[in-house]
């Protein structure tokens, strides 16, 4: 694959060519990955850059270990953002080509701006054609707690207030938020893949795989159905005015076939905001998920806790699925499970592979991170333990983890009430004997959407304001390079008590105490976990067995 593009750079009279992790729908996960095809990089986010004799591979500072296992025989690896390798030849303009439909305007600005002469060009990856058509479903109001009718009013009022003509709505998981609407076109998430340009008078035009959606055309009223690569032909049925889009999530081609008739608003898509903000039905039905998801979750660390039999990583990982698949409500895993041993728990989005797949010794450190979609929820949770002896040194780096955790579930949201100044409750613990960690503490997450969703997270970067019906993952670690990872992950979501916000958790599967070094905690850290572990056995106790029941009652101390 790689000769072959260097041809095709070679051939255009190009210098480089550039191939990103994503498709044309800008989706975190999709069937189609050039970027593994081409580097056989796995992690969720990156770029390679080909040259005529050299070959980079840039990724954040989550994917450093992973990336140069994976492709450091190829490929140099790079850090992103800010810094560009020494040996980049950045003194002349070089002609750099890339795929104007699946990069944005944005994307493009914030790596390549006045760096490179950027040429517009197809390479063709000559990836298979969708055989299997899958139909989008309608979700009702008593899963998702809000008609879609609703949602389109709150639209309209947003686009009016704002003087804005239409809305392109590029990114799909908006489009189904906005229409009530699922579909099968990703691997882990209920995602139907299209886009829409909404009127501010209601009326409504889908760009989708018109076989996908014939089934549900009577349920979506004022909705002008065509081809996903009908948005010229749209366009030029409209009148004309504005139109806000997002850079985003619109792609550099669909932008300029809009610039050819429209005044063009920038602006970041309002529904991300409507959408993460979760009604009183959506964080019912989440618990509902949550409490199957902590049986399954329960039962595999009492399995791993006290199976007799040797075990791989890949068998942790199906061990997994299998409890989680005794509830009729599972439908599918809402990303890859990270199950690293030893090692290869230091790799923070590790995936097994035939050829990594490791056997668990007793004394290993295991770090699993797992998730579903159920009906209807999504799930994300980690747990770190071990079923042997425990270094005091482990001990001591789990219990700074736990604590920088718990600091964050329990914080004053009054005062402390963006991700930024959240996320620095969480590794203060860690920065005391000057360690960190090297990604975020938490992320929004959808209902029954993708597993990681902004425009809210626990970070450094993110200060957005943090609202009631949020939901986000609350995931501290450490990490230590060829030894081991602690990473520990509830969902949390907001909720109003005596007129403050607190967080609550969504998660309820034991956390590993055998891993804590008890001195090291405060009376209120002790009587946290006291309460937390009470609240699991009272949500999901019905659910084990007599075994499983005696151990998660010894839990709570």
């Amino acid at each position: 694959m790689i000769s072959n593009i260097k041809k095709f750079i070679r051939r255009n009279n190009l210098d480089g060519y550039i191939i990103p992790k994503n498709d044309m729908y800008f989706t975190e996960y999709s069937k189609v990955n050039n970027l593994q095809k081409v580097t056989n990089f796995s992690g969720s986010a990156g770029f390679a850059l080909i040259l005529k004799n050299k070959n980079y591979l840039f990724v954040d500072g989550r994917y450093i270990h992973q990336a140069k296992k994976q492709s450091g025989e190829n490929f140099k690896i790079c850090i992103i953002p800010y810094i560009w390798p020494k040996d980049l030849p950045l003194k002349k303009i070089i002609k750099i080509g890339f795929d104007p439909k699946i990069f944005t305007e944005n994307l493009l600005f914030k790596y390549f701006a006045n760096k490179f002469d950027l040429i517009p060009i197809s390479f063709n990856f000559k990836n298979k054609k969708e055989t299997n058509i899958e139909k989008f479903f309608h979700l009702d109001k008593s899963i998702v707690g809000e008609t879609s009718i609703s949602k389109i009013k709150k639209l309209k009022t947003i686009l009016n207030k704002n003087r804005i003509n239409y809305l392109y709505i590029s990114a799909s998981e908006n489009v189904c938020w906005l229409l009530n609407i699922r579909g099968a076109d990703l691997p882990n998430s209920p995602l139907a893949n299209c886009k829409l340009i909404f009127s501010n008078k209601g009326k409504m035009y889908l760009l989708v795989n018109n076989l996908k959606i014939d089934n549900l055309k009577k349920n979506l009223k004022n909705v002008k159905f065509y081809g996903e690569t009908d948005l010229l032909l749209v366009v030029n049925k409209l009148k004309i005015g504005n139109i806000c889009i997002d850079k985003n999530s619109c792609s550099v081609f669909d932008q300029n076939i809009i610039t050819s008739k429209l005044k063009i608003i920038s602006n970041v898509d309002p529904i991300y905001d409507l959408k993460s903000i979760k009604n009183d039905i959506e964080i019912k039905n989440t618990l509902k998920a949550h409490i199957l998801d902590g049986v399954a979750l329960t039962k595999f660390l009492y399995w791993f806790k006290f199976r007799k039999n040797k075990i791989t990583e890949k068998k942790v990982e199906e061990k997994l699925e299998i409890f989680r698949k005794k509830s009729n409500n599972y439908l599918y895993p809402s990303f890859d499970t990270i199950a690293g041993s030893g090692p290869n728990g230091s790799i923070i989005h590790y995936k097994s592979t035939n050829k990594t797949n490791r056997k668990i010794n007793k004394n290993d450190v295991l770090l699993v991170d797992s998730g579903g979609q159920y009906k209807w929820g999504t799930t994300d949770v980690t747990r770190t333990t071990c079923s042997g002896k425990i270094t005091n040194k482990i001990k001591n780096n789990f219990t700074r983890v736990l604590k920088g955790h718990i600091a964050v579930v329990t914080c004053n949201l009054k005062k402390n009430y963006n991700g930024n100044l959240i996320d620095n409750l969480a590794r203060n613990p860690l920065k005391k004997i000057g360690l960190d960690y090297s990604h975020g503490t938490g992320h929004g997450v959808g209902f029954f959407l993708n597993v990681h969703e902004g425009p809210i997270s626990i970070s450094k970067f993110n200060n957005i304001s943090l609202k009631k019906g949020m939901i986000l993952s609350n995931e501290p670690g450490y990490y230590l390079k060829n030894k081991y990872g602690i990473r520990i992950e509830n969902l949390i979501y907001i909720e109003s008590f005596k007129n403050k916000l607190i967080f609550k958790n969504l998660t309820f599967a034991p956390i590993d105490l055998d891993m804590v070094n008890f001195k090291m905690l405060t009376d209120k850290e002790k009587k946290y976990l006291f309460y937390y572990h009470l609240d699991v056995y009272s949500k999901i106790s019905n659910y084990l067995n007599k075994n499983e029941k005696r151990w998660l009652i010894n839990l709570i101390k």
